[in-house]
């Protein structure tokens, strides 16, 4: 399997932009897909956005869309996580995933097999 690692977290203002990064290492991520979910203290699990192994198409929670933008660079054997706009709501540990199944691309946790240790993002109000 391919092994996951985050970086780019931290403290940032309400208002603010962090960038996230996934870098993979073991395998090439070329043919998985990618997803980023968040867990915030007391709640479970969430998922944010997905993109395919092409990087052709990417999904994102509704909520979430044109604050977040997911994409990949297959050459880097890395994806990302831009996020713009930071809300406090949007506090939590930011964890990538990789997976090969199609239901991966529809946000199901199940359809990754790889995940990576998480990431904290604090944003202030």
């Amino acid at each position: 399997q391919v092994q996951l690692v985050e970086s780019g977290g931290g403290l940032v203002q309400a208002g603010g932009s962090l960038r996230l990064s996934c870098a993979a290492s073991g395998r090439t991520i070329r043919g998985y897909n990618v997803g980023w979910f968040r867990q915030a203290p007391g709640k479970e699990r969430a998922f944010v956005a997905a993109i395919s192994w092409s990087g052709d198409t990417s999904y994102y929670e509704d909520s979430l869309k044109g604050r977040f933008t997911i994409s990949r660079d297959n050459a880097k054997n890395t994806a990302y996580l831009q996020m713009n706009s930071l809300k406090p709501e949007d506090t939590a540990v930011y964890y990538c995933a990789a997976g090969t199944r199609p239901i991966s691309l529809s946000g199901s946790p199940a359809g990754f097999g790889s995940w990576g240790q998480g990431t904290q993002v604090t944003v202030s109000s």
